[in-house]
């Protein structure tokens, strides 16, 4: 594709440049970061920015060895100026939080340790819940009991009308950490897109599909979706790091959605038949950027759009937490959905779902 640059570029916004990249980085010079989700697609092209403002240290905290050591090899041959202080482990542990967060002093914390692939999650819902939406929360926790300047958490568009457990946990994790914002440890979460050529997205999958000599894979006809670069999704997370406000959604620019079809058919060049396979478990034919409670209220950082959002009283956050732990404990489908459908209305469940909350509750 690299000859083609100037097609492909019709698909991204290219609002936020280098040069902005280079000025949001450079607030973290002299601190010490924190990334979780560190070995992944978006978390390690995060790392690599930091590492070039020349922090005082960065933690790396990932659940996934290999990624880890892929990361920390990457900042030992590239940054071996930047102390690095590798961490297997997961968000969802306290006392390895609270551990990390007390030897390594933390300032600034990007939250990109995620669960991500919507149709394993409509089959693993507690495994979607547990990480994304507990270990949220237990991050966000750690994050103000040990005195951290700032959190950023990565979001998706998914999180809007969710239908799919990956959404609905994305959103339900926005709630949870946005409603601990506060002054002294002022919270934000960054709504992105699809990122092209993430891990499991649709680029690469129909690159090995065509490399294969096989027809592409396409759910829909109309489907589309928001798309961004990793160099777009890096400047908006840092842009996210340093933006003057707390407790808010804020979304980078976007180009316009991009019918699915219309992707596939610009990689294949006319070298491969599209197969429309119908909608999965959990998707959406098209995805929304603003939920039905928000409202921009502003602009910020290059440009990024500021959107008040659902908050949770404390209380209401700590039973959320409790109710969804229990589910999780008991592995009980039904009380999941129904404790879901409780704390965000307008999520719409896939029939998986459905039809495994009305025949399966496991003691």
């Amino acid at each position: 594709m690299s000859g083609r640059n100037q097609d492909w570029d019709r698909f991204l916004s290219q609002s936020l440049s280098d040069g902005f990249r280079t000025g949001f980085a450079a607030a973290f010079a002299g601190q010490s970061v924190c990334v979780a989700g560190a070995g992944g697609y978006i978390g390690s092209a995060l790392v690599k920015a930091l590492a070039q403002a020349k922090p005082r240290s960065l933690i790396l905290l990932d659940s996934s060895e290999y990624s880890l050591f892929k990361i920390r090899r990457w900042m030992e041959t590239e940054a071996a100026g930047v102390a690095c202080q590798p961490v297997l482990g997961s968000v969802g542990d306290d006392r390895l939080l609270d551990s990390v967060f007390t030897r390594f002093g933390p300032q600034t914390v990007f939250h990109a340790a995620a669960f991500k692939h919507v149709g394993l999650l409509e089959r693993n819902p507690f495994a979607a819940i547990a990480n994304n939406v507990l270990g949220s929360y237990s991050l966000s926790q750690a994050a103000l009991r040990h005195g951290v300047s700032k959190l950023v958490f990565i979001s998706t568009d998914k999180a809007v009308h969710p239908h799919s457990v990956m959404g609905v946990s994305k959103r339900i994790a926005e709630l949870l950490t946005l409603s601990f914002s506060e002054p002294s440890c002022p919270v934000n979460a960054i709504r992105l897109g699809n990122v092209i050529g993430s891990t499991g997205s649709v680029v690469p999958l129909f690159m090995e599909q065509i490399q294969k000599g096989q027809p592409i894979s396409v759910t829909h006809p109309e489907a589309s979706r928001y798309f961004l670069s990793l160099d777009e999704t890096v400047t908006a997370i840092l842009a996210a790091g340093s933006a003057p406000c707390e407790g808010k959604v804020l979304l980078p620019e976007f180009a316009d959605p991009v019918r699915i079809a219309e992707l596939a058919s610009f990689l294949a060049n006319g070298t491969a038949p599209l197969r429309f396979t119908g909608l999965q478990p959990g998707e959406k034919v098209t995805e929304d950027l603003i939920g039905p409670d928000e409202t921009a209220v502003a602009i910020v950082n290059g440009p990024l759009t500021v959107l008040n959002t659902g908050k949770l009283t404390h209380e209401e956050c700590e039973r959320t937490v409790e109710r969804l732990s229990a589910c999780v404990a008991h592995c009980d489908v039904g009380s999941l959905l129904e404790a879901l459908l409780w704390l965000v209305p307008e999520y719409k469940p896939s029939h998986l779902l459905e039809e495994r909350a009305a025949v399966v509750s496991y003691e």
